[in-house]
């Protein structure tokens, strides 16, 4: 890989297939600049109520700060599970692993923008790396405050389970770049079961 920061965003069509169904695991987020709880909520897919509701220690909703750790709730109506998601971090080490480098770890931080990835997708009806509303992978990330030097993007559409889809990103030669990337060290992964979307986001 070249030495200068660059951007992978690599696309393939896959083949229809059966799906299954998840749920989201609750986390901390730190707070960015110009964050607010509503526009957590937005980002997020959380009920604003909720999430004010899981943050007691905030006594005026209405002003937290940069670095300022908040609670962020289970999003019941989402589709992403811990579970899932290291059953795609363990397959995609495991090639890792085989080529002699670093094991990923997985950012909730990443799952949070991932699974919105998915989810707009299904949403909207479109398999493409730019989203209608959240612009380019960078942009999207931008939005959703993650800072990176290097990141990169898989989709997938059609396999019904982490081993099939990582094994189907490693026949493509773009993909299996991501998978292996050596100035990367975090990945998020979202799933949605409307057209079975699968996405990976990696970061160093």
């Amino acid at each position: 890989m070249k030495n200068f920061k660059r951007i992978f965003v690599i696309i393939t069509v896959l083949c229809l297939a059966s799906a299954f169904t998840l749920n989201v695991a609750a986390w901390d987020y730190t707070v960015k600049s110009g964050d607010s709880f509503w526009r957590i909520s937005r980002r997020f897919g959380i009920d604003f109520e909720k999430l004010i509701l899981a943050n007691p220690q905030v006594k005026n909703p209405n002003l937290i700060y940069p670095n300022q750790v908040i609670f962020v709730p289970d999003n019941e109506s989402a589709e992403y599970n811990g579970t899932t998601a290291r059953a795609v971090l363990e397959q995609s080490n495991i090639h890792r692993t085989k080529n002699g480098l670093a094991s990923l770890s997985l950012s909730t931080e990443l799952c949070a923008v991932a699974q919105a990835k998915a989810d707009d997708m299904a949403a909207k009806g479109y398999f493409s790396h730019t989203s209608p509303g959240y612009g380019t992978p960078a942009q999207m990330l931008k939005s959703f405050g993650v800072s990176y030097g290097y990141m990169g993007e898989n989709i997938a559409k059609g396999y019904p389970t982490a081993a099939a889809v990582v094994d189907a990103w490693m026949t493509s030669t773009g993909h299996r770049a991501n998978i292996l990337g050596v100035n990367f060290s975090k990945l998020g992964v979202g799933y949605n079961s409307a057209g079975n979307i699968w996405v990976q986001i990696f970061t160093d």
